[in-house]
């Protein structure tokens, strides 16, 4: 609507009635990304973690987000003065690379207990290389303990 109405010059006016409708559609989008995409940013960072670091996983996801909702918070205007309705394109961007991660780089952890969380990121395609196995872990804490 607003790419109809203001193209690229943005220059032009709604009715009442198509600025209440497209009210609506603002407020149906923001619903749907609080139902969706939006709780996710703290739901899987707190089943994901396994328990030795789910502290600090949280800290660091919460201390991303609030860093990357001021910085979205202070050049959302900005942005929309220069992209116009381009800037709607730009997020829709966005949700669909969150969507191509999310397919290939989260696993499923449907019915894994926080406990195993390990064994599902050694066994993913691609996080494998970045987890350590569980029994050097464990050796190298038995270790440390021996020697203190």
């Amino acid at each position: 609507m607003i790419a109809l109405k203001f193209g690229v010059s943005g220059e032009g006016s709604f009715t009442k009635g198509e600025a209440n409708l497209l009210l609506f559609f603002i407020c149906a989008y923001v619903a749907a990304f609080a139902w969706s995409w939006g709780p996710l940013g703290w739901l899987v960072p707190s089943e994901i973690c396994s328990l030795e670091v789910r502290s600090a996983g949280q800290a660091i996801n919460v201390a991303v987000n609030m860093l990357f909702t001021f910085g979205i918070a202070q050049i959302f205007l900005n942005m929309l003065c220069h992209l116009k309705f381009g800037l709607f394109f730009f997020f829709a961007g966005f949700v669909l690379i969150m969507t191509v991660f999310i397919a290939l780089f989260l696993p499923e952890t449907k019915n894994v207990p926080i406990e195993e969380m390990n064994k599902v990121w050694k066994s993913h395609w691609f996080w494998t290389k970045f987890v350590p196995d569980v029994d050097t872990v464990t050796n190298n804490n038995r270790r440390a303990t021996a020697q203190s």
